[in-house]
């Protein structure tokens, strides 16, 4: 049975040689994450460019997925690169500050609103919250904080207000360029950093729209306002990521698993995608094996029945890149097999289905769930039917059989779905089932005499159009 959950990979430094890289979509990297925050547009078209060729030589999918830097909400730099705050000092921030001039009592910041969103009282993160200051005045841009948990402090850290709150726009003149460079790229999901509202998606969206790109957008879950706003968030994006740092930071490391199971679980509810990031397995960057306590995690975002499981730094820098993903994938299909999930499902048994597609593929999974069904082949334009279907909670493996590429590399971000190339307005109707059991008996995934469950539209090359399922034996028909 093949692995069901994706895997996410950020490109980098460390996977930039070929080889690696070639190494690591081999061991089963389904979708390359460009991180805007780092390098220029030519090294991401370079990255884009080589993976898709390496993809193509083993005949496999590769998503691309474009991830914005978003404002940069961070400290400046210290004159001696970094310093030690002891608890109960005073120290300052100042946007006004020179770049390069912070020392032990004051720094600078890139985020010149800071002294707009803050008052006495309230709680300033750094560094992913390992320090913590209190803010006791604001005078003029100047931030006067006192130290409460010190420690070292180095250049370019992240600021972040306990329980949100900071004004910064999720889309800077630097995201606006950068997703004409995803529209230029063909990316196939652009994700928004710092996601504060349904409107920060719309806009994103439009952006890439108007670029010509067609990618799907990801939001990604990062702020206290995100969390207050996500049903309608959820509404109108397609993917959600659970960015664990600076969302642990901001609503506390106490109430983060708990949060990750439930927008996991009414992502899904809402036939949407999502994506679990952030330290996955962090000690990999340097261990050539995760920690036990990493293990566990993967696997309950794993059984949480999230689509896909994140590496940031792990891949682009680190010692291990080709090792982290046999390890994750390892992980992945350990808990898949140890947390067999219920065939029998009561997901939306209550609901009223709006589009055709959609009644049939929840027709079709609950067929394939009380029958011993092998394998679903759905024939597909956009993806909705297979998506729609790997929203049911099963061990069933749908095949995405379509001619486009733009689809094929899209769906390796849905749970359980796997690409097949295949044109269906070049198959005369007699040919069809022939073909389809020659391509899955040829790639192993079923055998003859098994039962399969096939759907498509009358209507060839019409996205949206499927109307019919069928039950059918496994056959040689040649």
């Amino acid at each position: 049975m093949p692995r069901r959950t994706k895997i996410v990979a950020t490109l980098g430094p460390a996977c930039d040689d070929p080889n690696v890289l070639s190494a690591m979509v081999a061991e089963g990297l389904d979708v390359v994450r460009l991180n805007f925050s780092h390098g220029k547009h030519e090294e991401m078209r370079r990255r884009v460019a080589t993976v898709r060729e390496i993809a193509a030589q083993q005949g496999r999918y590769v998503g691309v997925l474009a991830d914005l830097q978003g404002p940069k909400i961070r400290i400046a730099s210290f004159r001696d690169g970094e310093v030690t705050l002891r608890e109960g000092q005073d120290f300052a921030i100042d946007a006004t500050l020179g770049d390069d001039d912070g020392d032990e009592t004051i720094v600078g910041t890139a985020y010149e609103n800071l002294h707009r969103d803050v008052a006495a009282g309230d709680m300033l993160l750094l560094n992913d919250g390992q320090l913590r200051v209190k803010v006791a005045s604001v005078d003029g841009t100047r931030v006067n904080t006192v130290v409460e948990i010190g420690g070292r402090l180095s250049n370019k850290k992240g600021i972040n207000l306990q329980g949100g709150g900071l004004s910064a726009p999720a889309l800077t003149d630097k995201d606006r360029d950068d997703i004409r460079l995803a529209a230029e790229l063909d990316a196939d999901y652009v994700a928004v950093s710092f996601v504060r509202s349904a409107s920060d998606i719309d806009e994103a969206r439009s952006l890439l729209r108007d670029a010509g790109g067609e990618g799907r957008i990801v939001a990604k879950i990062e702020r206290t306002e995100a969390v207050q706003n996500i049903d309608e968030i959820i509404r109108v994006t397609d993917v959600i990521m659970v960015a664990r740092g600076d969302l642990g930071v901001e609503v506390g490391y106490a109430e983060l698993t708990g949060l990750q199971k439930r927008l996991i679980n009414r992502t899904r509810r809402a036939n949407k995608i999502t994506i679990t990031a952030t330290q996955m397995m962090e000690s990999m960057i340097h261990s050539a094996i995760p920690t036990r306590a990493e293990v566990s995690d993967v696997a309950n975002a794993v059984i949480d029945g999230t689509d896909a499981v994140m590496l940031s730094a792990e891949t682009a820098i680190g010692s291990h890149p080709v090792e982290v993903i046999k390890a994750m994938s390892a992980v992945c299909q350990g808990a898949e097999k140890y947390h067999k999930h219920h065939r029998r499902t009561n997901h939306r048994v209550d609901d009223t289905f709006t589009y055709v597609d959609e009644a049939i593929a929840m027709a079709v999974m609950y067929t394939a769930n009380h029958m011993d069904v092998k394998a679903i082949i759905a024939m597909t334009e956009s993806g909705s039917t297979a998506l729609w279907m790997s929203r049911i909670r099963s061990d069933i493996p749908i095949f995405a059989f379509t001619r486009h590429e733009a689809t094929r590399r899209r769906v390796t971000l849905y749970r359980g779905v796997y690409p097949v190339s295949f044109d269906i307005t070049h198959t005369e109707s007699q040919r069809l089932y022939a073909d389809v059991f020659d391509r899955l008996l040829d790639l192993g995934f079923v055998e003859e005499g098994e039962l399969v469950i096939f759907t498509k539209g009358d209507l060839t090359g019409v996205s949206g159009g499927t109307n019919a399922m069928k039950i059918l034996r496994v056959a040689r028909l040649n």
